[in-house]
């Protein structure tokens, strides 16, 4: 005979199991995220297939021009927050990126980090693919016009962000430690030269 009382003594209603269902789905997410998060190249090289996907269904279907270009306006976005420092030298007045060789060596701190700009992008192109399937979303619009319009906006983007890079001498990226004659190289070898 059902009482209506689960095993905690809480009433049982559908959208406590239903709640109950979204935490456990979020938690087993989050930890698939988590265990993926040393696996670099194995996450790019999922986005990598991803993106082949949602380019080969806008091939096919031949539309959905407006959704791309949103798509990589939203990409370009992303990649000026994962190639710009934390803290804006610009606006910044305290300590930041040393500028002389003798200031203290800071590392790169992005103002993305990695793992969350792999994961926007990834999660972009599979909401893009997701919107190929809507008609309402297939605007006709003459897409040469968009691509120019696009790679002109790249360009001068990234002409700003390389002119701040040298300006404020930082590089976005780095490969590791970095080795002289086989030792380590000390704080005061990897800081940037004297002007």
């Amino acid at each position: 005979m059902d009482t209506g009382v689960a095993n905690d003594d809480v009433p049982y209603s559908p959208e406590a199991a239903i709640s109950r269902w979204k935490f456990l789905v979020s938690r087993q997410y989050q930890h698939l995220l988590d265990k993926s998060t040393p696996h670099v190249l194995h996450r790019w090289i999922g986005c990598f297939v991803a993106a082949c996907i949602y380019v080969l269904r806008v091939y096919t279907v031949e539309g959905f021009y407006i959704v791309s270009y949103g798509l990589g306006i939203y990409i370009l976005n992303l990649l000026i927050g994962f190639l710009s420092p934390q803290v804006d030298p610009e606006i910044h007045d305290g300590p930041g990126l040393p500028t002389r060789g003798s200031d203290e060596f800071r590392p790169f701190v992005r103002r993305l980090p990695e793992f969350k700009f792999w994961y926007s992008i990834t999660k972009a192109f599979c909401i893009a693919f997701v919107m190929t399937f809507f008609s309402a979303f297939d605007v006709p619009v003459f897409w040469p016009v968009l691509l120019f319009y696009w790679v002109v906006l790249f360009t001068l983007t990234m002409r700003r962000q390389i002119s701040h890079m040298i300006k404020y001498k930082y590089v976005p990226f780095s490969f590791g430690k970095q080795r002289y004659n086989g030792k380590r190289a000390s704080a005061e070898s990897t800081s940037l030269p004297v002007d």
